[in-house]
């Protein structure tokens, strides 16, 4: 693809988005974009050697997963939804001590779970004490269960930014399904503390929705990406990305000029139809390729903010 043709695609998308090119243009700043690993692909293997892993696949950002099986081969949680803020601030140390920087961390509970209030305040008081900026969470949502979505993302969203912190939904099916439908979320609560994490991988597994024209609908609201691809053939499968059906240089033109800094954190980074790794380094392997892979697209695409 020609700059040329990277631009032309670019202002057709902006247009397809109701945003004109005089509009494009009177964005600010290029985005920053801050690429790295989530602990998550490393599930299987225990935490300290997830973050050494990430570390030494040249990443300088992580985020971190949920359980991490220990020597004991016993899963646990890399911090427990009731573990004091100290314990997040003492892991965020040994991720920096490793030349690591934590951005995002799961709620690991649903927006309308009748605890999610308690256990996402414990969350955000965790991510503050760890200066991690951006929480995943995430939820099934059925139309009965919108209203509570609501309710419960309002009380949210002004401790999360009291804390520095912002509560980002990431598509998980059902209500949630697209980014579009995370942006009507989004509109209702508006509280600048709710904002979106996107998961193209989702948007096309979940209901085989494009996530293509479907990030033009919501680049406003993207605080992060969970980066994930996701192919249909020759088998319905996530993997990480450049090996599925998803165009990231399409995918991430939109946010180009933000002016915000925005983590691309690799939620999967595994070759579709082959086994995964069953020792670490095959994921070190992964990790490292799935990094060069999006530094390529970002610098490619940074080409063309200098036309």
């Amino acid at each position: 693809m020609t700059r040329r043709q990277i631009l032309g695609a670019g202002a057709a998308l902006l247009g397809r988005a109701g945003l004109g090119v005089s509009t494009a243009a009177a964005q600010s700043a290029p985005t920053k974009f801050q690429i790295g690993c989530m602990t998550l692909p490393y599930a299987p293997f225990p935490l300290e050697r997830a973050l050494k892993g990430i570390a030494a696949a040249g990443c300088r950002y992580v985020g971190w997963g949920t359980t991490h099986n220990e020597s004991s081969a016993k899963r646990v949680p890399v911090i427990a939804p009731d573990a004091p803020p100290s314990a997040a601030r003492e892991l965020a140390k040994r991720c920096r001590d490793l030349g690591l920087e934590p951005v995002m961390m799961f709620s690991a509970i649903y927006v309308n779970d009748p605890e999610s209030v308690k256990v996402h305040t414990r969350r955000i008081e965790q991510a503050a004490a760890a200066g991690i900026p951006f929480i995943i969470t995430f939820g099934h949502t059925s139309a009965e269960a919108y209203d509570v979505w609501i309710k419960n993302l309002k009380l949210l969203g002004p401790i999360a930014r009291q804390n520095g912190v912002t509560l980002t939904i990431k598509q998980h099916g059902g209500n949630t399904a697209t980014g579009q439908q995370c942006a009507k979320i989004i509109a209702d609560v508006a509280d600048d503390g709710v904002k979106l994490c996107y998961d193209a991988g989702n948007v096309l597994d979940y209901e085989n929705n494009d996530p293509i024209p479907d990030i033009q609908t919501c680049w406003r609201d993207i605080r992060s990406f969970a980066i994930k691809d996701h192919r249909n053939t020759p088998q319905d499968q996530d993997c990480g990305p450049g090996f599925g059906e998803i165009d990231h240089y399409k995918l991430l033109m939109p946010v180009l000029r933000t002016g915000l800094t925005i983590p691309l954190i690799c939620e999967n980074i595994f070759e579709p139809l082959i086994e995964r790794p069953k020792d670490p380094e095959g994921t070190d392997a992964l990790a490292r390729r799935a990094r060069e892979y999006l530094e390529s697209v970002i610098r490619g695409l940074e080409t063309t903010l200098k036309a």
